[in-house]
């Protein structure tokens, strides 16, 4: 569940901010794996404006009361689900939320998910269930029970791990490219990524799509635009903005901010940045 326009689930200022929300975070050794629980204390209900980024978001619901998600696409509600990047802006709205929620690297993404995940462009966002069938259930009716949210975090870690154990992995050509988008923060061509991991443009950009959910090209947009969106919130000018991450001008900064969060960059940077959480393994855009 992301909260923030941002930060994924930065839940108003986080853990022990005294507004309301219990945050817990888990750690794992999965690579590309990072994972929170999340309550409502005050029960104020969660109605937030999200932005796309570069990962796959697992949310599991541990209360009866769904979640609502509304994007380009139209409403969705469900009580667990999984989002994939987004084209646009979306709001993701609930009430006595409690969840765990798991933002997944593309590539640990097609191999926890097994290969399924939302790519549908009119479908973003899927129920949990249509991706691990009754392991889904089995594992939301298991994690109330643990008695405390360490305990339910350990149960999510376990319950991965298995899968990781048998899941298929991405190529290690196309690992590499999403690899060298990441570090080089989406300042890439696409002749270049196809020139690193000895493939053909074409061959490049069906494998990758296949594997990875977007296109090339797309994910180092993406990539680049998650960025841009943190630094015009850390408080950089947009002519600062624009010059760090590679855009060709202001107005190329423009277009990318408007058609990815539905806002001009400085009505994106005078909203305040807020913290996220992060495990201590595995690469992250």
């Amino acid at each position: 569940m992301r909260i923030d326009d941002t930060d994924p689930a930065a839940l108003n200022g986080g853990a022990g901010a005294g507004n309301g929300w219990e945050v817990a975070l888990g750690g794992t050794r999965l690579p590309g794996v990072r994972m929170a629980g999340f309550r409502d204390r005050a029960a104020g209900g969660l109605h937030k404006r999200v932005l796309p980024r570069p990962d796959v978001v697992v949310v599991i619901g541990l209360g009866e009361d769904p979640f609502t998600v509304e994007g380009a696409t139209g409403r969705q509600s469900v009580r667990s689900f999984v989002a994939a990047p987004a084209s646009g802006p979306a709001r993701v709205g609930g009430e006595r939320v409690e969840c765990v929620e798991m933002r997944l690297s593309p590539p640990a993404a097609y191999a926890l998910l097994g290969g399924v995940f939302p790519r549908e462009p009119d479908r973003p966002v899927v129920g949990l269930g249509e991706v691990w069938g009754r392991d889904e259930e089995r594992l939301r009716e298991r994690l109330p029970e643990a008695a405390t949210w360490a305990e339910r975090l350990a149960l999510v870690d376990g319950f991965l791990t298995r899968r990781a154990a048998r899941a298929p992995a991405v190529a290690p050509e196309v690992a590499a490219v999403w690899e060298h988008i990441v570090v080089r923060r989406g300042r890439v061509r696409v002749g270049e990524l196809a020139a690193s991991c000895g493939w053909s443009r074409k061959r490049l950009w069906s494998r990758f799509t296949a594997q990875i959910g977007l296109t090339p090209k797309r994910a180092a947009m993406l990539v680049r635009f998650d960025h841009a969106a943190r630094a015009l919130r850390a408080g950089r000018s947009a002519a600062d903005t624009a010059l760090a991450c590679g855009y060709a001008d202001q107005p190329h900064l423009h277009r990318d901010v408007l058609a990815f969060a539905g806002r001009t960059p400085g009505a994106l940077a005078a909203r305040p940045a807020a913290p996220t959480y992060r495990s201590t393994e595995g690469r992250n855009p």
